[in-house]
């Protein structure tokens, strides 16, 4: 007797999803990037609250709960900076170093990696102490405990992620592909920002 195969999934919800983040970008690019950033830049967070959390709880070490204002303050900081920032930053490449440069992919991959991404997570550290109202010797302290630990890392995880991002991505979709990775992304930085 033939077994026929059954859908676990509609997958017209899924494609209706993709359609209606379709419109909004195309509508309200701006806007529909820095949401987008906000609510994957606090799922980043709270995938490395669940991770230590369960590594803490293997090892018997007290688990402390969730930190909903930590995701609060990574939402905060995606909606308001990584959003607009990439997407301006985008959009400026394209005009800066256009396709037609022999060596725009290499000029890319330089202003980003050279650049931008020193850049970006300065501000990163400085916006969230900000966000946790700290003062100046708190952001030094965690500047000389971890920057240079964490650019090297975004220099060695992000580099063949945003070749592929500058050069291969449709402009539109460079911020989402970008968040996609920042998912991971975030979460490690929360870790070492500690």
């Amino acid at each position: 007797m033939p077994v026929q195969s059954q859908l676990v999934r509609d997958a017209s919800v899924y494609l209706r999803l993709l359609q209606q983040y379709l419109i909004l970008l195309k509508k309200y690019p701006i806007l529909t990037k820095s949401v987008t950033s906000g609510i994957l830049s606090a799922l980043g967070n709270l995938l490395s609250q669940i991770l230590e959390t369960r590594k803490k709880a293997k090892i018997g070490d007290p688990v402390s709960e969730i930190d909903g204002a930590a995701a609060a303050r990574y939402a905060i900081y995606g909606l308001l900076i990584t959003g607009p920032v990439s997407h301006f930053f985008y959009q400026l490449m394209e005009v800066w170093m256009p396709t037609t440069d022999p060596y725009c992919i290499v000029k890319r991959l330089l202003l980003d990696r050279l650049i931008f991404a020193p850049g970006f997570l300065l501000l990163f550290y400085f916006v969230m102490t900000i966000l946790e109202a700290k003062g100046w010797e708190d952001f030094e302290k965690k500047m000389r405990r971890s920057y240079w630990t964490a650019l090297k890392m975004n220099w060695k995880v992000w580099t063949p992620f945003q070749f592929i991002n500058i050069n291969f991505v449709p402009v539109q979709f460079r911020v989402l592909f970008a968040n996609m990775i920042a998912l991971f992304w975030y979460a490690y930085l929360a870790s070492v920002r500690k």
